[in-house]
């Protein structure tokens, strides 16, 4: 770091040197001179520092933005601890990890938690046994380490909109007294929406590098669990729709229906037909996005895809295990991969995102309103839509990994000594196609490339070195994607 400083000092002395000599230079010489030196003290700036002056002024506001979003149907408030420090405090010892699609005891918890912290991936999983879980969030909500804020995708996504004053957000979703307690002041709350008592989630959090027992974490992440059946039955969802005539929202944010997973399959079955009758109702003219999370059913997800969600929605939101568990259900590109190793391949990630648009998004053959998809992982962001419906990507793709740098690390803006440049340098953008081969430029780090009437936005992330809060962070990364989009009129 200090070599880098000696080196800023002496090109700003040789800068300063030559404005003295410049009247005894030629002109073409003193430019020459001047821009080579420029150009040195441009490069010995840290790559961090050179991304987000970039970004500066990448990021624009669209031309045509939103005034009103209605965001549903999942909220909850979150309890947020240490996962290790729980499983001590409820007396659970290490072991190997395993994953496990429901989890019915202390032993499955204690199994996922470590499943999921060896990888340093993110899960959600249902907890089956009532009693069970509200002995384990009595135990999480005393600790002396827990903080409760606001969670549930919609809503966390709702709270991150509400922070624009000129935004006027609505959130339906099983809305409690403490959740509304801790709401921005900027987001209604119809009054059909609140309950009396409020669902909790539990969010056991793991620092890169931690360790409990033999596991130790990659990567900073949190494995997510509930007994949540308020937001597993998608209880507000037709409360929410019946809302939108009145508040005429310019957007429509939708999640939550990853919480269906703890539902038996024919209620589960009958609940998506309903939920996609309730979708349908929706004004075509009103933009959609659907933000996806952790599944473990690929029937399910298999269901989502092909049984009409996604034709009705415009937009969809998504991380690296989502993408590869959707390929995987589905029987995409790349289904064979069993899971990702370090950082996810552009190619590979870029292959499925095209598959998708391909194959369920808008066309001219195909009755089909999908056509954008915002994907982040932990070291780069690509935002994909079919041509003509989107505008100010490139501002929305480094907003959203903006953000990430900023709420990971819980500053207003990116310290460029708390972060740092993780995604590949060097990638190529297809492996089933004649691939371009992409050299990643600090100065100009939005990169876009183009297949098939289809268009990629990809920018690196910088990275938070010590993250302070990594829940909800898909969420403001993906509200604030969209707060910078423009939808073009159809």
């Amino acid at each position: 770091m200090w070599q880098r400083s000696v080196c800023v000092g002496l090109l700003a002395l040789a800068l300063g040197y030559l404005c003295v000599l410049g009247p005894e230079l030629p002109p073409a010489a003193l430019r020459q001179l001047s821009a080579s030196l420029l150009g040195t003290l441009r490069r010995a700036r840290s790559l961090e520092a050179r991304t987000v002056a970039a970004w500066q002024a990448a990021i624009v506001r669209p031309a045509r933005g939103w005034a009103r979003v209605a965001v549903g149907v999942n909220a909850c408030v979150d309890v947020v601890l240490s996962g290790v420090k729980l499983l001590e405090a409820l007396g659970l010892e290490p072991s190997d990890g395993k994953d496990h699609a429901v989890l019915n005891s202390g032993q499955d918890l204690k199994e996922a938690f470590a499943h999921f912290m060896e990888r340093g991936a993110a899960a959600e999983r249902f907890f089956s046994d009532a009693q069970a879980f509200q002995d384990i969030a009595r135990t999480a909500s005393e600790h002396p380490a827990a903080q409760l804020y606001v969670g549930g995708n919609a809503a966390l996504i709702g709270q991150k909109l509400a922070t624009n004053p000129d935004l006027k957000i609505l959130l339906c979703g099983p809305v409690g007294p403490k959740l509304h307690e801790l709401l921005d002041d900027n987001v209604v709350v119809p009054p059909e929406s609140m309950q009396e008592r409020d669902e909790f989630h539990l969010i056991l959090e793991y620092q890169a590098g931690e360790q409990w027992g033999r596991v130790r974490a990659p990567a900073a992440n949190r494995f997510i669990f509930s007994h949540d059946l308020s937001n597993g039955a998608l209880n507000m969802l037709e409360v929410f729709v019946s809302s939108l005539d009145e508040f005429q929202p310019d957007l429509v944010v939708l999640s939550g229906l990853h919480m269906m997973e703890g539902q038996s399959k024919e209620m589960r079955q009958r609940r998506l037909m309903e939920a996609v009758a309730s979708i349908s109702d929706i004004p075509t003219d009103i933009p959609i996005h659907l933000e996806l999370a952790s599944m473990t059913d690929q029937d399910f997800m298999s269901n989502i895809v092909h049984q009409q969600v996604f034709p009705l929605v415009n937009s969809i939101g998504l991380n690296e295990q989502e993408l590869l568990f959707l390929t995987q259900s589905a029987s995409g590109p790349h289904a064979s991969l069993a899971s990702w190793s370090g950082i996810p391949d552009v190619g590979v990630v870029s292959d499925i995102l095209f598959w998708i648009l391909k194959e369920h998004g808008k066309t001219a053959q195909r009755a089909s309103d999908l056509t954008r998809i915002h994907f982040h992982t932990l070291a780069y962001h690509i935002l994909v839509t079919v041509d003509g419906h989107w505008g100010n990507q490139a501002a929305a793709v480094a907003a959203g990994a903006r953000a990430a740098g900023t709420q990971a690390c819980a500053t207003d803006t990116i310290d460029t000594s708390k972060v740092f440049l993780k995604a590949p340098l060097e990638f190529v953008t297809s492996h089933t196609e004649a691939p371009s081969k992409i050299s990643l430029n600090p100065d100009e780090p939005v990169v876009q490339w183009h297949r098939e009437g289809i268009s990629f936005h990809f920018t690196p992330v910088l990275v938070c070195k010590d993250p302070v809060r990594t829940v909800g962070l898909g969420d403001a990364i993906s509200a604030e994607g969209l707060l910078y989009s423009e939808a073009y009129p159809q």
